[in-house]
């Protein structure tokens, strides 16, 4: 299995997974331009897509979905809820819909995928573990708090993309954020900060764990160093330490092998 993460940050997210012979995304929070360009510069080809899941309706997430799908004919996976929220905001009834119920495993192409519930402030959201014979990786971005289901449902990854969207230090003194603001991304349905994450990653059972990225950071409220720092220092005195990637939002990220 391959990832590379096309962009992640406030402005725009997805993810582009190779596995078991396929290609498909998650996420598509880029114009449908840029994102294409992405996809390219990745050395994919957007009409190779098997299809693109979605985590929740947010623009950040979704926002390239209806103009790239339709251009392109990519399936769209999603729940129910996602499938409605995106489709009372915009004139989305040309997207091949392929709608799972969250918590239940489904197929892309052939590879394994199993939705999970996380708390945000979206109508269904969810997180995603995709599994490629013995090999799992989860997306896990956008949650407010670790629930117990999320925990057991990263048991055995091997990679992931998680969530360190803020420091608690830098959000408190940002000066351009109201109180209302920082209140909603503090919440239980807001985001991880650094010290969230790290405490995730403390409970998650997964001996084999060997890929890391960080998305959904914050330009004004965090940086990659303080991330990564935060992130490794959590393995300190383990045997076998991850290797800690920050993704960004103005690139593609390498190529990452996960085994």
């Amino acid at each position: 299995m391959e990832v590379i993460v096309l962009a992640s940050g406030s402005s725009g997210n997805s993810l582009l997974v190779r596995a078991g012979g396929s290609e498909f995304l998650v996420d598509a929070g880029l114009s449908a331009r840029k994102l294409e360009s992405r996809i390219r510069e990745a050395g994919s080809d957007p009409a190779r897509l098997a299809g693109i899941l979605l985590t929740h309706e947010h623009s950040d997430h979704a926002s390239a979905v209806c103009v790239f799908s339709k251009k392109w004919e990519v399936p769209v996976y999603s729940n129910s809820s996602t499938a409605r929220a995106i489709c009372d905001a915009k004139a989305a009834g040309e997207i091949r819909w392929r709608l799972f119920e969250t918590g239940a495993r489904f197929e892309v192409a052939g590879v394994g995928v199993r939705s999970f519930s996380v708390p945000h402030d979206a109508a269904d959201p969810v997180a995603f573990r995709i599994e490629e014979a013995d090999t799992a990786f989860a997306v896990l971005t956008d949650l407010g708090y670790v629930t117990r289901l999320i925990v057991e449902s990263l048991r055995g990854v091997r990679g992931m993309l998680l969530e360190t969207n803020y420091d608690g230090t830098l959000l408190e003194k940002d000066t351009r954020r109201p109180w209302s603001v920082k209140q909603r991304i503090t919440s239980r349905h807001g985001h991880l900060s650094n010290a969230d994450a790290a405490n995730l990653l403390a409970q998650v059972d997964a001996p084999e764990l060997s890929t890391i990225i960080l998305g959904h950071l914050s330009r004004d409220c965090n940086c990659p160093q303080l991330a990564a720092g935060v992130i490794t220092n959590c393995f300190a005195g383990r045997a076998k330490i991850p290797r800690v990637h920050c993704a960004g939002q103005d690139a593609a990220s390498p190529v990452f092998a996960i085994t």
